[in-house]
């Protein structure tokens, strides 16, 4: 397992400027574990903070960036072996661990550390921080909600063009927006002998991205799975049938041919290959990572000048970021958000430290490069950052757009309410249910009372 140490110490003895007082040891040291960024600017940003900190505190930053499945699975260990760092931050805790550890007593309360900056934040992003440990048996913030990530439409409009539509030609009703893409798009683009689909759509148990892009049709036809006590409220006939409506939307994708046939079996990265592949026109996607690509292309020096000129018109004129279409019922749809959260481990050796250094990275002038170096991969999860011209400035039409998904309003994942639905997500009983339906052609409301059942034996 790789991992890129920096080990730089500052003048010792300096006072830090995050609100704790005392002086730090020569040699004292802090050992944070972070996910290696997707994008160069994301680690110099991080490295900038730490020298930072460094310097005004005289405190030695044991800095290690670890790739994404590895920065999960090496602190799962460390926790099980009693030896965790004193910080860690790996961009799927939210997902699959933050929520298990708060309620085990594995994590620090911080507090102490929240509260004085808990005006800075968007107050729905901060609600996915404060959690239940069940050995004090009441709610508290046990994680620093550090950025966050939403889903989107991505689209290629040159495509659009061939098949002989203009984007003012797209419906904003729900359904009409998927006829739309599956049978006008898709059809005129088979018409002319492409085998194109219209909506490369994300199917695979084994993929995160099915349970973000499903639970998002599940937000879109209002069904409601828990509630905010984290009691399962799935079964109520309202939310049932809520749910079954979303099975049959999503599953109708695959079953109209508008889908890859091997989507049924995609990865993470695979419907953004199809998508760079020109195999689909449309995909869904929990980051804007597909443009972004195009973006960081335009400005790698390692192309040849032909290469980025063309990442530079895909960036600005052939690839277009979307929101989703309204809501079956005509409403705009809140969106989901996935907040990445940072936490100090109950067992860590350094907690004193480990608040001092992740209060010094929520300054908004080190936490806004960190977050910004991802060049839109992950939106902020602070007021001010949201507002920042990174964001705002409208010279970015996909940024543009993802400002304005926020502002329609945010809800959290499941597993904030009850931490067993990391489970719930890992096992992907949503894309199972979607799979029933079909692979082996059981009827949706079936589908939906395995699922209802398989939920209650995990987190009932």
């Amino acid at each position: 397992m790789k991992s890129v140490r920096c080990l730089v110490t500052g003048a010792a003895f300096a006072a830090i400027a995050a609100g704790w007082s005392g002086a730090a040891l020569a040699q004292e040291t802090v050992t944070v574990w972070f996910t290696k960024g997707f994008y160069k600017g994301e680690d110099d940003a991080l490295l900038a903070v730490v020298d930072k900190f460094q310097k005004a505190t005289g405190v030695k930053v044991d800095l290690s960036l670890y790739a994404t499945e590895d920065c999960v699975t090496k602190s799962v260990g460390a926790i099980e072996a009693g030896t965790p760092p004193d910080v860690g931050f790996c961009t799927t805790y939210d997902f699959r661990t933050t929520g298990k550890w708060a309620f085990d007593g594995k994590l620090e309360d911080v507090t102490d550390v929240i509260e004085p900056m808990k005006a800075e934040f968007q107050p729905q992003a901060l609600a996915t921080t404060f959690l239940m440990n069940n050995k004090t048996g009441k709610k508290s913030y046990y994680a620093f909600p550090v950025e966050q990530q939403m889903m989107h439409i991505t689209y290629w409009k040159d495509m659009l063009e061939e098949a002989g539509f203009k984007e003012s030609d797209i419906p904003k009703g729900w359904n009409g927006y998927w006829d739309f893409w599956c049978d006008k798009v898709q059809g005129s683009l088979r018409a002319k002998g492409k085998r194109i689909y219209g909506v490369g759509h994300p199917m695979g148990i084994a993929a995160s991205d099915t349970f973000y892009s499903f639970l998002t049709f599940a937000n879109a036809y209002g069904a409601q799975v828990v509630d905010e006590n984290g009691k399962i409220v799935l079964d109520q006939p309202k939310n049932k049938a809520a749910m079954i409506e979303a099975v049959k939307s999503y599953a109708n994708i695959f079953q109209r041919g508008c889908t890859p046939p091997s989507s049924v079996n995609w990865l993470d990265p695979d419907n953004n290959v199809a998508f760079h592949n020109r195999t689909t026109v449309l995909t869904h996607n929990a980051t804007i990572s597909i443009a972004a690509k195009h973006l960081d292309d335009m400005n790698n020096p390692a192309l040849t000048a032909e290469q980025r000129a063309q990442a530079k018109k895909n960036y600005e004129d052939n690839i277009r970021t979307a929101e989703f279409p309204l809501k079956p019922d005509g409403g705009v749809m809140p969106n989901l958000a996935a907040v990445k959260t940072a936490v100090i481990f109950a067992d860590a050796k350094n907690k004193k430290r480990a608040k001092e250094f992740m209060a010094f990275l929520l300054k908004d002038e080190n936490l806004r490069p960190f977050v910004e170096g991802s060049v839109g991969r992950w939106f902020p999860t602070t007021i001010a950052g949201a507002k920042s011209p990174f964001w705002t400035d409208g010279k970015d039409p996909h940024r543009a757009i993802v400002h304005k998904q926020y502002s329609d309003g945010t809800v959290p994942f499941q597993f904030v309410y009850n931490y067993n639905f990391t489970t719930v997500n890992a096992e992907n009983v949503w894309a199972k249910a979607v799979n029933r339906v079909v692979q082996d052609k059981i009827a949706p409301d079936v589908a939906v009372d395995e699922m209802i059942a398989r939920i209650k034996q995990i987190a009932g």
